[in-house]
């Protein structure tokens, strides 16, 4: 089958207080992105890669992949406003025929390639799409105006990663009714789609503060 990834990498880190975008905030002495496109370029599992980087910021996207010798790397777009916009603008230079699409998240730059692996066996079983999660440890309450008014249970509770696999044209058709979600498994169950959960990893930590970058790099 023909595996595609689209790495969404348009996100402004404003929260991060860089001066950039946070594809291209320093991770040690490389860009942030380029781990990510490094270890998808490697991957034994991916065929080609799509960029949806910062607007504004495709030419630089496409030179580092050209520096880290990243042939896997088909095309650089401009991202949009939302996530759920870059993934689908990235989706529209995947072709046609491609079988399987590969969300992954250029915040969370240290993929293990067994992780890779992981969600794209299911595929093969039926199921619509695969996303990696970790068992919620922290006791989790639902809140309004600072007021505490539910506190779920934690059993059943995941906390949902990237990278996300999907049948290619289950994926198309979730983003093409135009929603918004915190993740593209989301877009795929309101349309009833079938979703898996198989094993994360903690070191796919995603990178929101300055802090985060410090933990990253202990895993590099």
């Amino acid at each position: 089958m023909s595996v595609w990834a689209v790495l969404a990498a348009a996100g402004s880190g404003e929260r991060l207080g860089a001066d950039r975008p946070k594809a291209f905030a320093r991770l040690g002495d490389a860009p942030l992105l380029a781990e990510s496109v490094t270890r998808l370029d490697a991957s034994d599992w991916i065929d080609a890669i799509v960029i949806a980087a910062p607007p504004g910021w495709e030419e630089p996207a496409i030179l580092l992949t050209e520096e880290l010798g990243a042939g896997k790397v088909t095309s650089c777009v401009a991202g949009g406003a939302t996530r759920a916009e870059s993934v689908r603008l990235a989706l529209a230079e995947v072709p046609e025929e491609a079988t399987v699409a590969v969300v992954h998240d250029a915040a969370r730059p240290v993929l293990p390639e067994e992780v890779v692996g992981r969600v794209l066996a299911p595929l093969s079983e039926g199921w619509d799409g695969v996303v990696p999660g970790l068992p919620v440890a922290d006791t989790v309450k639902r809140v309004r105006r600072d007021q505490v008014v539910e506190t779920l249970e934690r059993e059943g509770l995941v906390a949902v990663q990237t990278p996300q696999a999907f049948l290619a044209p289950v994926l198309r058709a979730a983003l093409a009714d135009s929603g918004e979600a915190s993740d593209c498994a989301a877009l795929v169950e309101a349309r009833g789609g079938r979703i898996k959960v198989v094993a994360g990893d903690r070191r796919l930590l995603k990178v929101t503060t300055r802090d985060d970058l410090a933990a990253v790099s202990a895993y590099l």
